[in-house]
Formats: C-alpha cells, sequence, structure tokens
C-alpha cells in the first residue's frame, strides 16, 4: 500500500492546536521535512489556554519567536496575579497571589519569563514560524486511518470539504489529537488517573460597563464565589471582551442546552454584583477538566503528545505547557535519529522521560486547584492542595529525568523534587548564565537547540574541547564545544554587568557543580546529559562512551 503513497514525509504530525504546531516549529528548527494535518479549517478563535510558563517560553526564546509572541500578547502585558472574591463590587475578597514573580528573582534562573498569550493568538504566531522554516500545514484534512510497519506510517487523510482521500507516508507520526484521541483509541493504549474531575461552559462576552467595575485590578483570573454563580472570570483586552467559566455539572443531569443566552447573562450579572450589567454574549463552548495520563506514549513509530497522553485540570496552565515540552522532547530525538546521528533506541526514551513528568505535574494541576477552589470542582477527600506540596519552580524549571537518555542520574531523585535547584545535576534542566559571545550578550541556554553542547573551562586543559571535535568530526555527531572565562582561548566570556539582572557574574563551574578541570555535556533540549567533575586520562574515549550511551548506535 505504501508504495503507491500520495506524498511521503519524514514526520507526520496529526492535530494543528498549540503541541501540533510546537512540535512543527521545533522539527522546523530542526530542518526536518514534516506535513501537519488538522481537522479544523483554522487557528483556535477562544481565547483560552494562556498561561504560558517560563520553561515554555526559552523554548520559544531559542526557537526564535519570543518577540512575536509578546508583541500577541500586549494587551494582557500588565496583568498579573488571580483574585478571589465574593463580588466585584467594593473590595471584598482576596488575591491568592498578586505577582507571579514577585521581586524579579526568576530572572537569576532564566533569560525569559511567563507570558500571558490566550491560545487564539499565540497559535498564529506558532503557525506563521512553522510555515517560515517550511512546514507543511494542512488545515480542513482529517487522518481516518492508518497502518504501521516495521520501517513506517501509511495514513489516510480525507479533505473534509471535498471528501477526497489520499495517503501519506511517513517514517513517524506525531499524534497531537487532543484528549479524546482517536489515534490513542486505535493503538489500544489505556489511561490512568482519577479521570473528570469537573466540567465547564466558557461563555465569552461583551461588556463594555464590567471594567469599570474590575477598576485596576489587573488579574489573570478573578474566582467569584457567589453560592448561587460562582464561576471564573477572565480579561480579554481589559476595556470590553471577556471570558467566564460557569461550572457545568453532567453528572447531576444538567446539559448544555439549559445554558441558554439568558441564563448566562444572569449568572454573569449575579456573579460579578452588578445587576444592571451590559452582557452581550458572543460564544459558548463546554470543556471538561480531568486528570489522566496514557499507560504508553508511543507504540512502534507512532508517538502520543499534549492532552492524546495526558489531561489535567486547568489551574497552573500545566497541561499546554506540558504538552509543549513534550513535543520539544521528541523533536530533537527524531531529528537526530533521521539524521543518523543517533540510534533508534533514543526515541524510546521519549517514554522514559516524559510520562513521569505528565503523572507528577498532573497530581500538581488537580492540587492546585483544591488550593484555589476552582469553581465547580469538588475534590476527593484527602486531596493535598499544591501548597503542600513544593514550590511551582519545582515543577515547571526543576523536574528532573532521573532515566532516559542521561548518564550518572541519580534514579532515586523525584521527578519533581522537594527543594528547587539547578546546579548542573544530570538529567537537570541546565542552569541559566549571561556570557558574552564574540560581544554579544547569550544565555547559556541559548546555546541547546540543534546540537549536543560541551562546555569546558578555558582555565583548564584543552582536551575536552579537542576530544569533541574529534568525535563531531569522525563521527558525525552534532556535537558543538565552548570554552568559558577569561583570556585568548574562551569563546565564552563573562558578562560584567550579569545580563542586567542585578545578580553578579558567578563563575561557570561553579554554577554547573563541576571544576576548571571537568565539563558539562548539555543535550539539544538543554538538559544536562552528563557532568564529568574533574579531568579524565582519555577525554575522546570517555566522551564517545558517553554519547554512545545517551544516543544509542547511530
Amino acid at each position: 500500500m505504501h508504495e503507491e503513497a500520495d506524498h511521503r514525509v519524514p514526520v507526520l504530525i496529526v492535530g494543528g492546536s498549540l503541541v501540533g504546531l510546537s512540535m512543527s516549529l521545533f522539527l522546523g528548527r530542526h530542518g526536518v521535512r514534516h506535513t501537519l494535518v488538522e481537522r479544523h479549517a483554522g487557528t483556535s478563535v477562544h481565547p483560552r489556554g494562556r498561561g504560558n510558563n517560563v520553561r515554555t517560553m526559552e523554548l520559544f526564546r531559542v526557537a526564535g519567536i519570543e518577540p512575536d509572541i509578546k508583541t500577541a500578547a500586549s494587551l494582557l502585558a500588565d496583568n498579573h496575579g488571580i483574585l478571589q472574591t465574593p463580588t466585584l463590587v467594593g473590595d471584598a475578597g482576596e488575591w491568592l497571589f498578586k505577582h507571579i514573580d514577585p521581586g524579579g528573582g526568576l530572572a537569576k534562573f532564566s533569560p525569559t519569563a511567563w507570558c500571558l498569550c490566550s491560545q487564539n493568538d499565540l497559535e498564529p504566531v506558532l503557525l506563521e514560524g512553522a510555515r517560515r522554516l517550511g512546514g507543511d500545514l494542512r488545515y480542513g484534512q482529517e487522518m481516518v486511518s492508518f497502518e504501521q510497519d516495521p520501517e513506517g506510517v501509511t495514513a489516510v487523510v480525507r479533505d473534509r470539504a471535498t471528501g477526497a482521500d489520499h495517503t501519506i507516508r511517513a517514517d513517524y507520526l506525531v499524534a497531537a489529537d487532543g484528549p479524546r484521541s482517536p489515534v490513542r483509541d486505535r493503538l489500544g493504549i489505556g489511561q490512568t488517573g482519577p479521570g473528570d474531575l469537573f466540567a465547564n461552559v466558557s461563555v465569552t462576552f461583551r461588556s463594555k460597563l464590567l471594567a469599570d467595575a474590575v477598576g485596576d485590578r489587573r488579574f489573570i483570573c478573578c474566582y467569584l464565589t457567589d453560592p448561587e454563580a460562582d464561576g471564573a472570570l477572565l480579561p480579554v483586552d481589559n476595556k470590553e471582551n471577556w471570558v467566564f467559566h460557569a461550572p457545568w455539572h453532567p453528572e447531576r443531569g444538567e446539559t448544555l442546552d439549559e445554558f441558554t443566552e439568558e441564563r448566562c447573562e444572569r449568572h454573569i450579572r449575579r456573579a460579578t454584583g452588578v445587576p444592571d450589567l451590559d452582557v452581550e454574549i458572543t460564544g459558548k463552548a463546554s470543556w471538561r477538566a480531568a486528570e489522566r495520563v496514557a499507560d504508553r506514549y508511543a507504540a512502534g513509530r507512532v508517538f502520543l503528545a499534549g492532552d492524546s497522553a495526558h489531561e489535567m485540570s486547568p489551574t497552573g496552565a500545566f497541561g499546554s505547557n506540558t504538552g509543549i515540552q513534550d513535543a520539544h522532547n521528541l523533536a530533537w530525538k527524531l531529528a537526530a535519529v533521521l539524521d543518523g546521528w543517533a540510534g533508534p533506541g533514543l526515541l524510546e526514551t521519549y517514554d522514559t522521560e516524559r510520562r513521569p513528568v505528565a503523572l507528577a505535574t498532573s497530581a500538581r494541576a488537580s492540587a492546585r486547584s483544591v488550593e484555589h477552589s476552582h469553581p465547580g470542582f469538588a475534590p476527593a477527600p484527602g486531596t493535598a492542595p499544591a501548597g503542600k506540596q513544593g514550590g511551582i519552580l519545582n515543577v515547571v524549571l526543576g523536574h528532573r529525568y532521573p532515566q532516559g537518555a542521561v548518564v550518572g542520574a541519580d534514579p532515586a531523585v523525584p521527578v519533581v523534587p522537594e527543594a528547587f535547584r539547578l546546579t548542573g545535576e544530570p538529567g537537570s534542566r541546565a542552569p541559566h548564565m549571561w556570557l558574552r559571545r564574540s560581544g554579544d550578550l547569550v544565555s547559556t541556554l541559548d546555546l541547546y537547540e540543534r546540537s549536543m553542547v560541551l562546555l569546558s573551562d578555558a582555565r583548564g586543559t584543552a582536551g575536552w574541547q579537542d576530544a569533541a571535535r574529534r568525535i563531531a568530526d569522525r563521527d558525525a555527531v552534532r556535537l558543538d564545544a565552548y570554552r568559558i572565562g577569561t583570556g585568548p582561548d574562551a569563546e565564552l566570556t563573562y558578562d560584567g554587568t550579569a545580563g542586567g539582572d542585578g545578580h553578579p557574574a558567578a563563575d561557570w563551574a561553579q554554577v554547573h557543580g563541576t571544576t576548571t578541570d571537568g565539563a558539562v555535556l548539555v543535550r539539544p533540549d538543554g538538559f544536562v546529559a552528563w557532568r564529568a567533575p574533574g579531568a579524565v586520562a582519555d577525554p575522546e574515549a570517555t566522551l564517545r562512551e558517553v554519547l554512545a550511551t545517551v544516543l544509542g548506535p547511530a
């Protein structure tokens, strides 16, 4: 059948929402040809999924689209925090948190920051970025079936406008096709977790008077707690466009038909405490929050990413961020295998690394909903608030890969450790430092994307760098090497102003947990693959052995 395929491509992506588009963007950055098919006619029109955490923004920064995202997010640039109040009238209520980064301490750990950009604004930026890189993105196209064999996957895709079918032959298929993933179902992959948590109806509406009631409270979200009309209010432009999430209880027999415009208008007026509020309903969409994780992230040459792999409570926006980071993890591994500098076994580490992260993160998301008393959520008895399980940065930046494409990681370390630290341990996100390269200010995180990177000290031996260059030349491994410090032997030098973030420049070896004679090997996704605490007798043999373990035989 595949000999007669209409189209051939290394990677086929099914699903063109945030995760599918991110997958396309990241593959494009690696120069991997791919096709994306999406059943809907275009990108999302609903303002949802707005929270992009600092790790996601690091990935978008390296991918070159951070400025475009900030432009798209400009209307909400001054919104911070979550307010919980019985009414918008008066000054009752309390801030669950008022600033996501109070005091600006995050600058010590990252070159970027959280960004509030709604899905309907973010997806077009991802789409444009992916297409600029040569992505073949086809909307209004639905995959109706697929078959895989030892050499690849053959998919039948239907044009929803004409009904015509065509076949696509790919080496690998990535299913970013949502929580009810047809691909996951066809593979027979089950799910683990508590299941459905709660349901809401998301109502978009216009109101010119609501801004007066909100005043200068520039929140990300406001939980309104009137027992007869609770819900969550989210600004779209802080002026006249808003979203209200109203609790929906299908488990009590409540139907969507009961959410008439009149009921929604009445509910919003009661919830906000403004009985004569002008409310013009512009749209409604139902959604269910759930906590489920797929039992496997891959079957043969087919991989799950995003909501097809995991569902999480929306509090904290962990789900979309985890999905985008799934795509980033998988993209460099697909690129390395397709380019021939890694063995197929590397792809097995996608499940090994990302599934435990989803299990830990989904539990934190549900706990966060308990802490915030999310409207409509009645947690199971004994569910602990997130505040009792460590900080949010532990989840966002501090998660680890105790096993996978790493050497020397401590398998006993929790995936989300209680103590937040980024000090260069194998399996952790590499530390951020500001350095100078040819006079330009760069973060160490900017170095990691298309290749393995070996860092060593300009004060120590040149043996590490020489070994890396010989391996890159002889073994055709994508491996770059930099010596850090001062003097003519340093490709990367210290920045005296530390990037202007107020923190003094630090010694790179100390920051990365090694010595002037040691080295640190970092993967294309910015995670530490291996660390040498000091000099070794044969740097080339040592490095070659480590790379073979991390990447598998090419």
